[in-house]
């Protein structure tokens, strides 16, 4: 008996899986969405309100525990200030972002009922959730390189190109010290994957986008609340929250790497189960909107 070769599935003369839905297509559909052009203009936006800010106070907040910190030396030069915006926008405002670009981006889709004509084009599921992730996550890198990047530039032009002050003692040169801060985003950026993970397995799961950006934001201050209970105790070393403000660590004369490789670990762990989940659970699902 001979063995008979499987029948080969029917295409469409031409057509390509892998060119289904190119990154590029989908950055110019996500770039002219009115959401990223607000988020663009608040991220621009905040470093013009701490210097109207200090300039209304007459300069930096002065420490009521006696302890200089980093809010103290914001007025210093541009790299402080810059920093001090960091500071200031880690825990809560670098998160909407990230929740929202990545949130929003299958569950739009669904709402607007132009998911299922999407796969009917058709574009392979797997390609369809690359292409926008992998948009989605430029889209949160950029939001976290366009503050820092307006920081250092309307920081230096009201204080000054010149060293960071360190609050422990000491100071760094310009030129480490914007090294140093490409660190710092880089692990913010790296932090927040957890954040990224949730939002888009959210997205996966509900046609509501606001579903999805609410519900990641919601964990991540759960997060946060959780991270504060110091009964917890080695516990919350597992918690991604625990480890947010470690990129800290950078701005000392010798950087203390420890607490952002701990956090790195923990936050690519979290990331990759949940963007596992997100791909496992939308191959199953029966797209109906």
């Amino acid at each position: 008996m001979t063995a008979t070769a499987p029948p080969e599935r029917a295409t469409a003369p031409g057509y390509r899986a892998g060119r289904t839905l190119p990154l590029r297509v989908e950055a110019v559909r996500q770039l002219k969405r009115r959401r990223t052009l607000v988020m663009g203009a608040v991220m621009a936006l905040l470093p013009v309100v701490l210097v109207i800010a200090f300039a209304v106070a007459g300069g930096s907040p002065e420490s009521r525990s006696g302890r200089v910190t980093l809010m103290d030396t914001a007025t210093s030069s541009g790299a402080n200030f810059t920093a001090t915006a960091l500071f200031v926008s880690a825990g809560f405002l670098l998160v909407i972002p990230v929740a929202l670009f990545c949130g929003d981006t299958v569950a739009s889709e669904a709402s607007w009922s132009s998911l299922r004509y999407l796969l009917a084009a058709p574009v392979p599921r797997s390609r369809l959730l690359w292409s926008k992730l992998a948009v989605a996550l430029g889209l949160s890198a950029a939001a976290m390189i366009l503050l820092p990047l307006v920081a250092l530039a309307i920081g230096t032009a009201a204080y000054g190109w010149g060293p960071l002050e360190i609050p422990t003692g000491g100071a760094l040169p310009a030129g480490t010290a914007v090294r140093r801060l490409l660190v710092a985003v880089a692990f913010i950026f790296v932090s927040q994957l957890v954040t990224a993970g949730l939002a888009f397995w959210l997205s996966t799961r509900t046609d509501a986008p606001l579903g999805a950006v609410g519900g990641a934001v919601g964990l991540t201050i759960v997060g946060n609340v959780l991270d504060a209970v110091t009964a917890l105790g080695h516990w919350r070393d597992f918690l991604p929250a625990h480890w947010q403000f470690a990129w800290a660590d950078a701005f000392q004369p010798t950087p203390e790497w420890g607490g952002m490789i701990q956090g790195s670990a923990v936050s690519v762990t979290y990331a990759l189960v949940l963007f596992a989940l997100a791909f496992r659970g939308f191959a199953r699902k029966d797209v109906v909107s």
